[in-house]
């Protein structure tokens, strides 16, 4: 089974930062892309910032050069650094990793348990 652990949400200042980290765990062959979505109560879920295999990267329009994902492939983990977040960032942000399980064996999505991130003064 995989795993993937989240860390890092919780309650910020407008304009504050967070970083959030997601670790996969578990026995797997390789993880082909990683990356971030967020669900804010009545919206639907949105891209907030995925990274490739090969390392190319790609963000949500709203993210305007404020968000930086990257990637420990040694570590299987990524990691999502949030500058100046607004009152409209709030909201649960999830991890997701494509995984392959084994070698002959195409890739399967995994999510992470989720976390709050709440931006208020």
């Amino acid at each position: 089974q995989v795993q993937l652990v989240e860390s890092g949400g919780g309650l910020v200042q407008p304009g504050g930062s967070l970083r959030l980290s997601c670790a996969a765990a578990g026995i797997f062959f390789r993880i082909e892309g990683m990356g971030w979505y967020r669900q804010a109560p009545g919206k639907e879920r949105e891209l907030v910032a995925g990274v490739s295999r090969g390392g190319n990267t790609d963000y949500g329009d709203f993210v305007k050069g404020r968000f930086t994902i990257c990637r420990d492939y040694a570590k299987n983990t990524v990691y999502l650094q949030m500058n100046s977040l607004e009152p409209e960032g709030a909201a649960v942000y999830t991890c997701n990793a494509a995984v392959r399980r084994a070698l002959t064996s195409g890739a399967n999505d995994y999510w992470g348990q989720g976390n709050q991130v709440t931006v208020s003064s």
